[in-house]
């Protein structure tokens, strides 16, 4: 098991605010992933009509929100298993899947590891090569996997290089896990802030692979990582039997089951995001690709991941210069295969990213 260094997660605010001494109200979050909208003035308002929803238990199998969001991913209903955000669900599948030998990429989110040791399994990683701008060799990858793995750890788009393996090589590693016996999670919590998501999104998938499940969420995204509402899609009913075995009743409660609804059929909102992100997106690759300090590698998601080039300058000192004007980003020497080069960043609104840019070329340029 790889060993992980101490770090400042997205989330980890209360922190930054003791040692740094800034007002955590006073810190904008590039490292969390979130969108920058926030919630919906719609959910907000909407979501107020249904408080009295906390004085009965909300329907056990929550048919109503798995029709919701059937009808937000185009499957079917059976097919979608809903939970307390997508860390309950990866537990759950581990804990029903029991792997031994776990593939996981480097780097990547470290939860994935986590899971797979707590329940007995060791894990290998496949690194991504920064050469090749950390895109996936799918030809390499597949030649890699063999009898001796029993699961297949996928982020699309990868955190934190911001990268995408689309749905026609999806299949041709789908298809080589089949031969060895392989199951495949695909982790595809930012996969609605990509640009073509129709063209890397493997839901489809799901009606051909019985050795798949997809992971999603409405934290990054919806903006509501409090609200703790993940679901999963698989066409593997066996499984989908075997995880509501494990899973505990009511595990998403009243209110989070009617956001839920609210949100997957804000359309405004989901076309406003997409519309914020692919602008600044594209913007801000554009910008930086042009600085000879750094190296950006072109995004999918909704954050970047850069490579400072500059001698003199590492992540320490760049988070440490921008924390101080109170814009926190992530220093990925943490992640495997990641080295104090390199840091992510999410992308928010204009003017805030116009205050990070800036502050990025006080130290760089």
């Amino acid at each position: 098991m790889l060993k992980h260094k101490d770090h400042f997660h997205g989330s980890d605010l209360e922190k930054i605010e003791q040692l740094y001494g800034i007002d955590r109200e006073n810190i904008i979050s590039f490292s969390a992933n979130v969108n920058p909208l926030g919630i919906s003035n719609h959910l907000r308002s909407s979501l107020c009509d249904h408080l009295d929803a906390i004085t009965t238990y909300p329907d056990r199998e929550y048919k109503a929100l798995r029709t919701s969001i059937s009808e937000y991913v185009h499957t079917q209903p059976e097919n979608i298993i809903v939970g307390n955000g997508s860390t309950e669900l990866i537990s759950l599948f581990i804990q029903t899947r029991h792997p031994k030998k776990a593939l996981i990429l480097g780097p990547t989110y470290s939860e994935y590891e986590r899971e797979v040791t707590l329940g007995g399994g060791t894990t290998l990683y496949y690194p991504l090569k920064e050469k090749q701008s950390f895109h996936m060799d799918i030809s390499d990858f597949c030649g890699n996997l063999h009898e001796g793995l029993d699961l297949l750890i996928l982020c699309n788009p990868n955190n934190p290089t911001s990268t995408a393996i689309h749905a026609q090589q999806m299949r041709q590693i789908l298809d080589a896990c089949l031969q060895y016996g392989i199951f495949v999670m695909v982790d595809e919590t930012y996969v609605e802030f990509t640009k073509e998501e129709d063209l890397i999104t493997a839901i489809p998938l799901t009606n051909f692979y019985s050795n798949l499940i997809i992971l999603r969420g409405t934290s990054k995204f919806f903006s509501a990582p409090g609200l703790r509402l993940g679901y999963a899609v698989t066409g593997n009913q066996d499984l989908i039997k075997e995880i509501n075995t494990r899973q505990n009743p009511w595990s998403i409660n009243s209110l989070a089951e009617i956001a839920g609804r609210l949100m997957f059929a804000d359309h405004n909102y989901i076309e406003k995001t997409r519309n914020l992100i692919d602008s600044e997106r594209t913007r801000l690759y554009n910008l930086l690709s042009s600085w000879d300090s750094v190296r950006a590698y072109e995004p999918s998601a909704n954050f970047m991941l850069i490579c400072i080039k500059k001698q003199g300058v590492d992540a320490d000192a760049l988070f440490d210069h921008c924390i101080r004007k109170g814009l926190m980003i992530r220093n990925c020497s943490t992640f495997p295969f990641l080295d104090n080069r390199f840091v992510r960043f999410c992308f928010m609104s204009r003017e805030e990213n116009n205050r990070l840019i800036e502050s990025f070329s006080e130290l760089l340029s």
